[in-house]
């Protein structure tokens, strides 16, 4: 079910912006954000682990500019979607997710999916095909690099008891990522933080999906490099040249099980590509687009049950 709500505050003036929800199998309420117009061709961009949908508001304005309909989705447990209520997440939830959000457009949507993002577009895509035009890995392959994922999981498991202060948890996200130089403002982390009872600031997503998302990387890499194998609409991988996520052994294999792929290498980025380097991933996602113009989106499978 997908609930209008009003017009939200419009970041980009020109932009028609509106906020929409969608209820998951379980209940679960999804957060939903749409620039542009409903009628123009659909991007859906997917964000990664602990991140929100608001990490893709400079693409999507950009997108919706250029006569596309942007949507942007918090998956569940992060941002303004729910959480579960038991803590019990799974992976088949989240690609039920995706494919709920899939078909919310017309005709099937062009997917841009970041890291947890693009690993479940491809799991939704080979279980529930036709369901995107075509999809945009961003820094990630179904087989990755253990010592990188580690890392990121390391950061995120770092601040059980949050921040005192918005100052606290810019200088942890500083320490992060050095190669930055903008340091993040209080106004850019209110959509990552948000105040627990006890007055501590804590990251805007559901502590409880760890247990999961680490659970079982063998088997879940093997099942997805089979999907991949699946997969029979256009593809881009975007990779950063700084990621020790991805690397030339795992960009290799991907593209020998998918040869439609193409693959685009942006030198100067690390796994945080649109944040690293936004201008040029938006122009490389807006290359890739544009040789789809003469091929017709297909018409999606809309089913209402769990997937």
């Amino acid at each position: 079910m997908v609930t209008n709500a009003t017009v939200s505050a419009i970041p980009h003036a020109s932009i028609p912006t509106r906020a929409t929800t969608l209820t998951a199998y379980d209940g679960v309420t999804l957060a939903l954000e749409h620039m542009g117009r409903a009628g123009d061709p659909a991007i859906v961009f997917a964000h990664g682990f602990g991140q929100t949908r608001r990490a893709w508001n400079a693409t999507a304005a950009l997108f919706a500019r250029n006569g596309w309909h942007a949507i942007t989705a918090d998956a569940r447990g992060h941002g303004d979607s729910g959480r579960r209520v038991d803590g019990a997440y799974c992976h088949d939830q989240l690609i039920d997710d995706l494919a709920r959000i899939a078909r919310v457009p017309r005709r099937a949507p062009v997917l841009v999916g970041a890291s947890m993002g693009g690993l479940i577009g491809l799991a939704a895509e080979a279980r529930h095909a036709p369901l995107f035009r075509a999809i945009v890995l961003v820094d990630i392959t179904p087989r990755w690099e253990a010592d990188g994922v580690a890392r990121i999981l390391a950061f995120m498991r770092a601040h059980p008891n949050g921040f005192a202060s918005f100052a606290e948890a810019a200088d942890e996200i500083a320490r992060y990522l050095p190669h930055r130089s903008e340091r993040k403002s209080e106004a850019s982390l209110r959509s990552l933080l948000v105040v627990g009872d006890d007055g501590r600031l804590r990251w805007h997503w559901d502590a409880r999906m760890l247990d999961f998302i680490a659970a079982d990387a063998e088997r879940l890499q093997r099942d997805l490099l089979d999907a991949a194998a699946r997969i029979r609409v256009p593809v881009l991988l975007i990779s950063g040249g700084r990621s020790d996520v991805v690397s030339v052994a795992t960009i290799d294999e991907f593209l020998a099980h998918v040869p439609q792929a193409r693959h685009v290498h942006l030198e100067h980025a690390t796994h945080m590509v649109a944040g690293d380097a936004n201008d040029a991933f938006t122009q490389a996602v807006l290359e890739f687009v544009q040789t789809l113009d003469s091929k017709p989106a297909p018409s999606i499978r809309r089913h209402s049950a769990p997937g």
